[in-house]
């Protein structure tokens, strides 16, 4: 684990930090005198995370309470954070919402807002990120997707299709700056008790954000493209993808 650790980026921003599955990879990173830039709605939240980072030995960390559905804000807040970090060596965008399935199949604006938040957001910060990393032919810039991206489902898919057509983005970007020495990581958690899922039924395939956290990292040292976090996932993920569309159909997923 130690020669993972000393591939592990020190300057990092986090974009929507207060998510459960960001503190899960902040944290290893605060321990090891990294330094934050820190993008949030919430204002409270946001500074207790900054606060429990620098507890664990984060050498600074920066923090700005932003809207990040609001794209047009997206440049001044990144060339904000590579002035104060000095340049960005790993980018975790982190933030998004599950949305109601039932609403949105009802009302469209339901789903715009989906999107927006998950995907077109998203597009936007990739795209000034990936030309940055791309023009100083380093970093990492992971993105939090799902597994639900990989086969839409009745239960889930408007976000599904959120996550699904990120996943094929990051591929693209992946595929054009990967030359370059930068890092494209696709994250596919499972389910993960998070606040965001804290409505659902729980069972044993719920992962603790730490446990999805140490796999982010892992994934990050060892340069992977796409982690499905836990590991299982990318089993059951590929089971279900394979199951013939006359039979799937039928399925009560």
């Amino acid at each position: 684990m130690a020669s993972a650790r000393q591939q592990l980026p020190s300057r990092v921003l986090v974009l929507g930090a207060t998510s459960a599955i960001a503190g899960g990879v902040m944290r290893p990173l605060a321990e090891q005198g990294a330094s934050f830039f820190l993008a949030a709605r919430n204002p409270d939240k946001l500074k207790a995370v900054a606060s429990d980072l620098l507890t664990r030995g984060a050498s600074s960390v920066f923090v700005q309470m932003i809207d990040l559905d609001d794209t047009s804000l997206h440049p001044e807040l990144l060339e904000t954070a590579r002035t104060k970090l000095g340049t960005i060596e790993l980018a975790l965008i982190a933030h998004g919402v599950l949305g109601d399935q039932e609403k949105a199949q009802a009302d469209y604006a339901t789903t715009e807002a989906i999107l927006r938040t998950n995907f077109l957001s998203t597009v936007s910060l990739v795209t000034w990120l990936a030309n940055y990393f791309e023009s100083t032919r380093q970093g990492v810039l992971a993105v939090i997707s799902s597994v639900a991206g990989d086969r839409g489902r009745k239960s889930n898919y408007v976000y599904g299709a959120s996550k699904g057509a990120l996943n094929v983005f990051l591929d693209g970007v992946r595929n054009r700056i990967d030359r370059s020495g930068v890092q494209v990581l696709t994250i596919k958690p499972g389910f993960v008790a998070t606040p965001m899922t804290a409505h659902l039924p729980q069972n044993g395939l719920f992962a603790h954000p730490a446990v999805v956290g140490k796999g982010i990292l892992k994934a990050i040292a060892k340069r992977k493209d796409i982690v499905y976090v836990p590991p299982i996932w990318a089993l059951i993920m590929l089971i279900i993808r394979t199951i013939p569309r006359s039979i799937f159909k039928k399925l009560n997923l």
